[in-house]
Protein backbone atom coordinates (compact mmCIF):
# COMPACT_ATOMS: atom_id res chain seq x y z
CA UNK A 1 0.00 0.00 0.00
CA UNK A 2 1.81 3.39 -1.14
CA UNK A 3 0.33 6.13 0.67
CA UNK A 4 0.65 9.53 1.21
CA UNK A 5 2.50 11.32 3.92
CA UNK A 6 2.57 15.12 5.53
CA UNK A 7 5.60 16.67 6.38
CA UNK A 8 5.12 17.99 9.82
CA UNK A 9 6.26 21.62 11.07
CA UNK A 10 9.85 19.58 12.47
CA UNK A 11 10.27 18.48 9.05
CA UNK A 12 9.72 14.87 10.10
CA UNK A 13 6.91 12.99 7.84
CA UNK A 14 3.71 11.19 8.91
CA UNK A 15 1.33 8.78 6.55
CA UNK A 16 -2.05 10.45 6.54
CA UNK A 17 -3.42 7.01 6.74
CA UNK A 18 -2.94 5.90 10.50
CA UNK A 19 -4.40 2.80 12.45
CA UNK A 20 -6.52 4.11 15.75
CA UNK A 21 -6.57 1.29 18.83
CA UNK A 22 -9.15 3.06 20.91
CA UNK A 23 -11.49 0.82 23.20
CA UNK A 24 -9.38 -2.20 21.77
CA UNK A 25 -8.03 -4.72 24.21
CA UNK A 26 -4.90 -5.09 25.29
CA UNK A 27 -4.60 -9.05 24.64
CA UNK A 28 -6.13 -8.93 21.15
CA UNK A 29 -3.55 -5.98 20.39
CA UNK A 30 -0.83 -8.26 19.21
CA UNK A 31 -3.33 -9.99 16.69
CA UNK A 32 -5.58 -7.01 15.86
CA UNK A 33 -2.19 -4.08 15.12
CA UNK A 34 -0.30 -7.26 13.85
CA UNK A 35 -2.76 -7.25 11.39
CA UNK A 36 -3.09 -3.52 10.21
CA UNK A 37 0.80 -3.67 9.89
CA UNK A 38 0.58 -6.57 7.50
CA UNK A 39 -2.21 -4.95 5.18
CA UNK A 40 0.14 -2.09 4.87
CA UNK A 41 -1.01 0.82 8.04
CA UNK A 42 2.95 2.32 9.04
CA UNK A 43 0.94 4.37 11.53
CA UNK A 44 -0.47 3.30 15.24
CA UNK A 45 -2.22 5.45 17.43
CA UNK A 46 -2.37 4.68 21.36
CA UNK A 47 -2.78 6.53 24.61
CA UNK A 48 -1.63 5.39 28.21
CA UNK A 49 -5.72 5.66 29.07
CA UNK A 50 -6.12 3.12 26.13
CA UNK A 51 -5.11 0.01 28.48
CA UNK A 52 -3.10 -1.19 25.31
CA UNK A 53 0.37 0.35 24.72
CA UNK A 54 2.00 -3.32 26.07
CA UNK A 55 0.08 -5.10 23.36
CA UNK A 56 0.48 -2.61 20.85
CA UNK A 57 4.62 -2.81 21.74
CA UNK A 58 4.05 -6.67 21.55
CA UNK A 59 2.51 -6.65 17.91
CA UNK A 60 5.48 -3.52 17.07
CA UNK A 61 8.21 -6.37 18.35
CA UNK A 62 6.70 -9.40 16.20
CA UNK A 63 6.08 -7.48 13.13
CA UNK A 64 9.29 -8.05 11.62
CA UNK A 65 9.25 -4.70 10.07
CA UNK A 66 12.14 -2.33 10.78
CA UNK A 67 11.24 -0.14 13.75
CA UNK A 68 12.13 2.90 11.40
CA UNK A 69 9.41 2.19 9.46
CA UNK A 70 6.62 2.48 11.80
CA UNK A 71 5.26 5.64 13.29
CA UNK A 72 4.05 5.38 16.95
CA UNK A 73 2.13 7.69 18.61
CA UNK A 74 0.90 7.64 22.33
CA UNK A 75 -0.53 10.06 24.64
CA UNK A 76 -0.12 11.36 28.38
CA UNK A 77 -3.49 10.88 30.37
CA UNK A 78 -4.94 13.59 32.42
CA UNK A 79 -3.50 12.36 35.77
CA UNK A 80 -0.21 13.28 34.65
CA UNK A 81 0.10 17.24 34.04
CA UNK A 82 2.55 18.65 35.32
CA UNK A 83 6.11 18.67 33.98
CA UNK A 84 7.46 16.13 36.15
CA UNK A 85 4.40 14.00 35.86
CA UNK A 86 4.70 14.26 32.92
CA UNK A 87 8.03 12.93 32.66
CA UNK A 88 7.23 10.02 34.32
CA UNK A 89 4.50 9.08 32.79
CA UNK A 90 6.21 9.14 29.24
CA UNK A 91 8.93 6.58 30.92
CA UNK A 92 5.35 4.44 31.90
CA UNK A 93 4.69 4.70 28.50
CA UNK A 94 7.64 3.93 26.58
CA UNK A 95 8.62 1.20 29.18
CA UNK A 96 5.01 -0.52 28.17
CA UNK A 97 5.44 -0.33 24.63
CA UNK A 98 9.04 -1.49 24.70
CA UNK A 99 10.49 1.10 23.08
CA UNK A 100 13.47 3.42 23.20
CA UNK A 101 11.61 6.76 21.50
CA UNK A 102 8.09 7.06 20.36
CA UNK A 103 7.80 9.19 16.57
CA UNK A 104 4.72 11.30 18.27
CA UNK A 105 3.98 12.39 21.66
CA UNK A 106 0.50 13.96 22.24
CA UNK A 107 -0.92 16.09 25.67
CA UNK A 108 -4.51 14.13 25.62
CA UNK A 109 -6.82 16.60 26.67
CA UNK A 110 -6.08 20.17 27.72
CA UNK A 111 -8.13 19.92 31.53
CA UNK A 112 -8.19 23.43 31.55
CA UNK A 113 -9.41 22.92 35.04
CA UNK A 114 -6.13 21.74 36.22
CA UNK A 115 -4.20 25.50 34.67
CA UNK A 116 -1.41 22.59 34.10
CA UNK A 117 -0.93 22.20 30.04
CA UNK A 118 1.28 24.90 29.79
CA UNK A 119 4.05 23.37 31.91
CA UNK A 120 2.82 19.84 30.35
CA UNK A 121 3.70 21.51 27.20
CA UNK A 122 7.27 22.30 28.27
CA UNK A 123 8.03 18.99 29.36
CA UNK A 124 7.29 17.45 25.93
CA UNK A 125 9.67 20.29 24.53
CA UNK A 126 12.37 18.60 26.54
CA UNK A 127 11.53 15.08 25.54
CA UNK A 128 11.95 16.40 21.99
CA UNK A 129 15.19 17.79 22.54
CA UNK A 130 16.50 14.68 24.19
CA UNK A 131 15.14 12.77 21.34
CA UNK A 132 12.79 10.15 22.75
CA UNK A 133 9.87 11.62 21.41
CA UNK A 134 10.86 12.73 17.60
CA UNK A 135 7.90 14.78 17.62
CA UNK A 136 5.18 16.27 19.88
CA UNK A 137 1.73 17.64 19.50
CA UNK A 138 -1.54 17.97 21.44
CA UNK A 139 -4.91 16.32 21.15
CA UNK A 140 -8.21 18.35 22.01
CA UNK A 141 -6.62 21.81 22.06
CA UNK A 142 -8.96 24.95 21.19
CA UNK A 143 -7.66 28.06 19.46
CA UNK A 144 -7.28 30.09 22.31
CA UNK A 145 -5.60 27.04 24.09
CA UNK A 146 -3.35 26.20 21.31
CA UNK A 147 -2.53 30.00 20.92
CA UNK A 148 -1.63 30.33 24.89
CA UNK A 149 1.05 27.61 24.75
CA UNK A 150 2.52 28.78 21.48
CA UNK A 151 2.74 32.41 22.86
CA UNK A 152 4.49 30.97 26.30
CA UNK A 153 6.92 28.28 25.60
CA UNK A 154 7.55 29.67 21.56
CA UNK A 155 6.56 26.49 20.54
CA UNK A 156 3.75 25.19 18.02
CA UNK A 157 2.42 21.98 18.51
CA UNK A 158 3.24 19.56 15.13
CA UNK A 159 -0.04 18.00 15.60
CA UNK A 160 -3.48 18.54 17.22
CA UNK A 161 -5.64 15.38 17.44
CA UNK A 162 -9.02 16.84 17.36
CA UNK A 163 -12.93 15.07 16.68
CA UNK A 164 -13.48 15.51 13.18
CA UNK A 165 -15.95 13.51 11.33
CA UNK A 166 -18.74 14.90 8.37
CA UNK A 167 -21.21 16.16 10.83
CA UNK A 168 -18.62 17.73 13.24
CA UNK A 169 -16.28 19.87 10.81
CA UNK A 170 -14.39 22.43 13.00
CA UNK A 171 -13.78 24.48 10.13
CA UNK A 172 -12.31 27.06 12.67
CA UNK A 173 -9.81 25.29 14.57
CA UNK A 174 -8.77 24.16 11.12
CA UNK A 175 -8.04 27.06 9.44
CA UNK A 176 -6.49 28.37 12.90
CA UNK A 177 -3.64 25.24 12.34
CA UNK A 178 -3.45 26.43 8.61
CA UNK A 179 -2.06 29.65 10.08
CA UNK A 180 -0.01 28.37 12.29
CA UNK A 181 1.38 25.26 10.69
CA UNK A 182 -0.31 22.15 12.57
CA UNK A 183 -1.48 18.83 11.18
CA UNK A 184 -4.96 18.48 11.46
CA UNK A 185 -5.21 14.68 13.06
CA UNK A 186 -9.10 13.25 13.12
CA UNK A 187 -10.01 11.06 15.73
CA UNK A 188 -13.63 9.21 15.08
CA UNK A 189 -13.08 10.00 11.48
CA UNK A 190 -16.51 7.87 10.66
CA UNK A 191 -18.10 9.92 13.39
CA UNK A 192 -18.32 6.17 15.36
CA UNK A 193 -20.36 4.89 12.51
CA UNK A 194 -23.16 7.56 12.52
CA UNK A 195 -21.61 9.24 8.58
CA UNK A 196 -22.04 5.77 7.47
CA UNK A 197 -25.94 5.45 7.55
CA UNK A 198 -25.90 9.19 6.24
CA UNK A 199 -28.10 9.10 2.44
CA UNK A 200 -25.58 11.82 1.34
CA UNK A 201 -22.47 9.49 1.50
CA UNK A 202 -24.29 6.75 0.79
CA UNK A 203 -25.29 8.28 -2.60
CA UNK A 204 -21.45 9.48 -3.32
CA UNK A 205 -20.36 5.58 -1.86
CA UNK A 206 -22.88 4.80 -4.67
CA UNK A 207 -21.10 6.66 -7.36
CA UNK A 208 -18.13 5.82 -7.11
CA UNK A 209 -18.63 1.84 -6.23
CA UNK A 210 -16.97 2.13 -3.21
CA UNK A 211 -18.15 1.99 0.82
CA UNK A 212 -19.21 4.83 2.68
CA UNK A 213 -16.41 4.45 4.88
CA UNK A 214 -14.08 5.00 1.83
CA UNK A 215 -15.40 8.03 0.97
CA UNK A 216 -15.55 9.64 4.03
CA UNK A 217 -11.68 8.35 4.46
CA UNK A 218 -11.03 9.52 1.36
CA UNK A 219 -12.80 13.07 2.04
CA UNK A 220 -10.11 13.51 5.04
CA UNK A 221 -6.97 12.86 3.13
CA UNK A 222 -8.50 15.68 0.09
CA UNK A 223 -8.96 18.13 2.84
CA UNK A 224 -5.42 17.68 4.42
CA UNK A 225 -5.71 15.40 7.78
CA UNK A 226 -4.03 12.31 8.94
CA UNK A 227 -6.61 10.06 9.57
CA UNK A 228 -7.02 7.19 12.29
CA UNK A 229 -9.75 4.67 11.87
CA UNK A 230 -10.45 1.91 13.88
CA UNK A 231 -11.74 -1.20 13.24
CA UNK A 232 -11.64 -4.98 15.04
CA UNK A 233 -12.51 -6.42 11.29
CA UNK A 234 -10.47 -8.09 9.27
CA UNK A 235 -12.53 -7.14 6.46
CA UNK A 236 -12.97 -3.10 7.51
CA UNK A 237 -9.35 -3.11 8.30
CA UNK A 238 -8.40 -3.93 4.73
CA UNK A 239 -11.35 -1.78 3.69
CA UNK A 240 -10.29 0.98 5.41
CA UNK A 241 -6.80 0.71 4.11
CA UNK A 242 -8.26 0.60 0.30
CA UNK A 243 -9.06 4.52 -0.35
CA UNK A 244 -6.19 5.46 -2.73
CA UNK A 245 -7.47 4.53 -6.00
CA UNK A 246 -10.75 6.81 -6.60
CA UNK A 247 -11.03 10.56 -6.38
CA UNK A 248 -13.91 12.40 -4.73
CA UNK A 249 -14.75 15.08 -7.42
CA UNK A 250 -15.98 18.79 -6.08
CA UNK A 251 -19.89 17.81 -6.17
CA UNK A 252 -18.63 15.08 -3.93
CA UNK A 253 -16.86 17.35 -1.30
CA UNK A 254 -19.50 20.15 -1.36
CA UNK A 255 -22.50 17.78 -0.48
CA UNK A 256 -20.46 16.66 2.41
CA UNK A 257 -19.62 20.30 3.28
CA UNK A 258 -23.03 20.66 3.64
CA UNK A 259 -23.33 17.65 6.68
CA UNK A 260 -21.68 19.66 8.99
CA UNK A 261 -24.41 20.52 12.04
CA UNK A 262 -24.41 22.56 14.99
CA UNK A 263 -25.03 19.37 17.09
CA UNK A 264 -22.72 17.40 15.64
CA UNK A 265 -20.01 16.81 18.36
CA UNK A 266 -20.40 13.12 19.76
CA UNK A 267 -17.29 13.18 22.45
CA UNK A 268 -16.87 14.90 24.86
CA UNK A 269 -16.14 19.02 25.48
CA UNK A 270 -12.69 20.08 25.28
CA UNK A 271 -13.23 22.59 27.43
CA UNK A 272 -14.64 21.21 30.53
CA UNK A 273 -13.65 17.31 30.06
CA UNK A 274 -11.20 15.81 32.56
Amino acid sequence: MMQPTLTLNDGKRIPQLGFGVWKLADEKAPEIVGLALEVGYRSIDTAAAYGNEAGVGRAIAASGIPREEIVVTTKLWNDAHGYDEALRAFDASLKRLRLDEVDLYLVHWPVPQQNAYVETWRALMRLREEGRARSIGVSNFTVAQLRRIIDETGSTPSVNQIELHPRFQQRELRAFHAQAGIVTEAWSPLGQGAALQDPVIQAIAGKHGRTPAQVVLRWHLDLGHVVIPKSETPARIRENADIFGFALDDDDRAAIAGLDALGGRIGPDPETFG
